[in-house]
């Protein structure tokens, strides 16, 4: 099975903090297998076990308190 990664542009993040919520709530997504967020560059890369819906990553980004712009 292979995996896909796929990088998304979130806006809001500043901190640590940010990162580890943002990333929690992404980790939820059923066949997310990895998240690192970066808040210095607004990235986050998620790897999953195939394409991820992105309506899922955006309300889980919003489950977070933060916006997605979307792919990076």
């Amino acid at each position: 099975m292979s995996t896909v990664t796929t990088t998304y542009k979130v806006s809001g993040m500043t901190c640590g903090h940010c990162e580890g919520a943002v990333s929690e709530e992404i980790s939820k997504i059923e066949g997310v297998s990895a998240v690192k967020a970066v808040a210095a560059s607004g990235e986050v890369a998620v790897t999953s076990s195939g394409e991820l819906d992105e309506a899922a990553v955006r309300e889980a980004v919003d489950e977070a308190g933060y916006e997605l712009v979307g792919r990076a």
